[in-house]
């Protein structure tokens, strides 16, 4: 498949996708970034012109209520299924690697080469799996987002959403009902958040077993206790400890590698909230 245009995007973020809608360039990736699953957009975003309607929940925590509005991950989806309907995704997820050959992006799967995209313009967002395109520069001491998921196996049901710490090692913790469980049952997983430097994270002070063991202390701390266990000789409520595992972790880069722009390669800053105010107010250009 040869393919030609005067501007694409390469990119699969929130904010190259956005970009590519609101400027109706094509889109190529090679994998799908979506954002965090608990990354949450203002509350007061208006996204109607998405066919999103509005949400602003509040979520349980210890002192101050916390409101969120729509995640990011739900205007991601919709953003990507309006591109790929409109033919400005033409690759889809099908493709694994790309390299510029100075001339053209020659896009393969895991088994050959599916398409050359030749362009004026590329609009750079730091794409994995791509050579050739820029140079990057290494970041000295990257710091990573560490996402550690603990399952519950004790302990699991509760009302409590989201905590927060004022430390880099378990900084946030997130509960959401489990995926493991068919059906609505209230019991809860976590997702514990930690920004932590390439050190850190081959360090077992910091590894997913410690997370999982600091996640547990803090919820002590905080008052949280497990399923009821009778009571004593003197009427006091017993509570069972909190019984619980690692599932598994997840890290990102924080901070993308620097590189320099190129006659033909541009990076662009931008604001997730100001693109979507734009498109809001220009709607009648983009969704019929």
């Amino acid at each position: 498949m040869n393919l030609e245009y005067d501007n694409i995007v390469v990119g699969s973020t929130l904010e190259a996708l956005l970009y590519a809608y609101k400027n109706d360039y094509p889109v190529f990736f090679t994998e799908a970034r979506r954002p965090f699953r608990f990354d949450y957009l203002e509350a007061e975003i208006d996204l109607s012109f998405l066919k999103i309607p509005p949400e602003d929940r509040k979520l349980t925590t210890f002192g101050e209520t916390k409101n969120v509005g729509i995640r990011k991950e739900i205007v991601w989806e919709r953003i990507l299924f309006l591109l790929s309907l409109s033919g400005r995704a033409p690759l889809s997820d099908l493709c694994s690697g790309m390299r510029y050959d100075g001339e053209k992006i020659i896009c393969t799967n895991e088994y050959s080469k599916i398409a050359e995209v030749k362009f004026n313009t590329c609009f750079y967002f730091d794409e994995p799996n791509i050579s050739g395109l820029i140079k990057k520069q290494n970041i000295e001491n990257p710091t990573y987002l560490c996402y550690d998921y603990i399952g519950f196996h004790k302990g699991g049901k509760h009302e409590i959403d989201y905590i927060t710490t004022s430390e880099d090692f378990v900084s946030e913790i997130w509960f959401y009902s489990s995926d493991r469980i068919c059906g609505n049952t209230g019991v809860k997983d976590a997702c514990v958040l930690s920004r932590l430097t390439k050190k850190q994270i081959d360090d077992f002070s910091c590894s997913e077993t410690m997370s999982r063991f600091k996640a547990l202390s803090i919820m002590y701390e905080n008052g949280m206790k497990g399923q009821l266990n009778g009571y004593t000789n003197r009427g006091t409520p017993r509570y069972y400890k909190f019984k619980a595992s690692s599932i598994g972790r997840e890290k990102r880069l924080l901070r993308s590698p620097t590189w320099t722009s190129q006659f033909n390669v541009k990076r662009i800053e931008c604001n997730t909230a100001e693109m979507l105010q734009e498109i809001s107010l220009h709607s009648h250009r983009y969704i019929s």
